[in-house]
Order: structure tokens, then sequence, then C-alpha cells
């Protein structure tokens, strides 16, 4: 059975066929992490790496980007602290508040809170600047780090810019969550869909250890637009990735050289 809570905007039918973008997540956090991501994109396992900015690597890992022509969005960090040397002390401050409402309590980021709006507005505009400037262009696609550019400040405040790609929420199987939280996925989603290009469903790599939830997301690959959310620097991953489970469920299966291609498609 094929999950719910698809794109309302875009679906697999602009395409003709399914594709499957492997996306690597946390690009620039730190030297091993960019080190892992980078790897991989040169072997050619993962499309895309999703890149954070005011971190201690994401200096080099824009040059390294550049070198190597790895496809980067911006990976959105409203949680955890920056790391890069030089901060400016209203950035830190700003962010600082955010991660204290957002990590407070699970429903944070599911309300409105109208005193942070412009922290939100702040942060988020430095986010894509210096993302303009370290890769002198602006992100073609935007998601978030413990993925909060869903959160309510950032959505109906309109803070991501018109017309990128945007993460959508995961997808899930009919029972595997309860009516009420897939409802509300399927709203935001609506939500984003309306300023933003979406793929049809969005699932997260791990657990690794599922072999028949795999082989579905692979199968649902084969006639949708699917993104497969990975962490190389967790060892487990990286091991899946580079071996020859992975190889045969991608067996037949048209896996994305980045997220260009779905650009292409989603303007034909």
């Amino acid at each position: 059975m094929v999950p719910d809570s698809r794109s309302i905007e875009l679906n697999s039918g602009s395409l003709g066929a399914g594709l499957l973008i492997i996306n690597a997540d946390d690009w620039g956090r730190d030297v091993e992490t960019t080190d892992r991501i980078l790897e991989c994109a040169l072997r050619g396992v993962i499309s895309s790496a999703s890149a954070m900015v005011f971190m201690e690597d994401s200096d080099r890992a824009a040059v390294l980007a550049r070198e190597h022509n790895v496809d980067v969005g911006l990976h959105l960090n409203f949680t955890t602290p920056f790391t890069a040397r030089e901060i400016p002390n209203r950035l830190g401050e700003q962010q600082e508040r955010l991660a204290r409402f957002l990590l407070h309590n699970r429903l944070s980021q599911v309300l409105y809170h109208p005193g942070l709006a412009d922290s939100f507005e702040y942060v988020v505009r430095a986010q894509l600047d210096e993302f303009c400037r370290t890769y002198a262009k602006e992100p073609s696609r935007v998601d978030g780090h413990h993925h909060m550019h869903l959160c309510a400040n950032v959505l109906l405040g309109r803070l991501l810019p018109f017309g990128t790609i945007a993460r959508r929420n995961f997808s899930f199987q009919p029972g595997e969550k309860s009516v009420a939280n897939r409802l509300y996925r399927s709203i935001t989603d609506r939500v984003l869909a309306r300023r933003h290009q979406l793929t049809d469903f969005f699932f997260s790599l791990p657990p690794i250890d599922l072999p028949d939830r795999l082989k579905r997301i692979f199968g649902i690959a084969r006639q949708h637009v699917v993104e497969l959310e990975t962490h190389p620097v967790n060892p487990g991953e990286y091991q899946f990735l580079h071996g020859g489970e992975f190889r045969s469920l991608s067996d037949g299966v048209n896996v994305a050289v980045s997220f260009q291609g779905f650009l292409r498609a989603a303007a034909l």
C-alpha cells in the first residue's frame, strides 16, 4: 500500500517515471560529516547534500562543493548552536532564543509565537545570505535541521524563498501514525505546496534493519518522486550506502544524479 501525504502541486505524472533522490544532511557541520558525505557523493551513492552555514566546516564545505560539483541546498538550523569562529552576537543570541522555544516542548513547532516572529525572520535571512555568500548563488531548495523549517513561524511567516524545492513531512503508511498526526502533516504539506515544489514522498533511510520497509520505499520510487534522507556520518547508514544490499535495492530505480533533474522535470 502506498503511503499517504503526497504532494499537492506536483506529482509523478510530470516525470512519467519514478525518481529516487538520496540526500545527505548536515554538509559543513564538521570535518568528519563533510568528508563522509563527499566520499558518498564521489562514489555516486547520494544525489545531493543539505548544507549548514555558520558551522565549523561550512566554508571548506562550500569550496569542496564547487570543486566536486556537489548539488547542495540550504539546511536551515534553529536548534544546534552555530560553531563557526566568528558569529555575529545578535545572530547567536537570536538563534538561542529560537532553540529554547522549539526544544522546550514537542508541540512548540506547531504553535505560532508572535513574539519570536522577528527573530525567526532575522535568523532565516542571515542563513540565506550566508549561503549566497559562501556558494555564490541562491539556494534552489531548502530543508531544516530537525525538520524545523516546517515549524509554524516559518510556514505562516512565509520565510522560505518562493518557488524553491522544500522538504515535505515524512510519509507514513496508514496506521503508522495517529489520524490527528497524519492530518496535521497533510495540512502543513498543503500550505507548503502553495509556494514551493515538493517531492511526492519523503522517507528517512533508517531503520535499515527492516528490509521489507526499504523494499517498499525503493518500490515506490519506481513510480513516484521520492526523497530519501540519510546521514553518512552514522556508521550504519554509511555501510549500507556502500554495501551490496543498497545496490540490489536500487537496481532498476531511477536514482537522480542531483535535484536538478527534478527541477527540469517539474518545469515540463
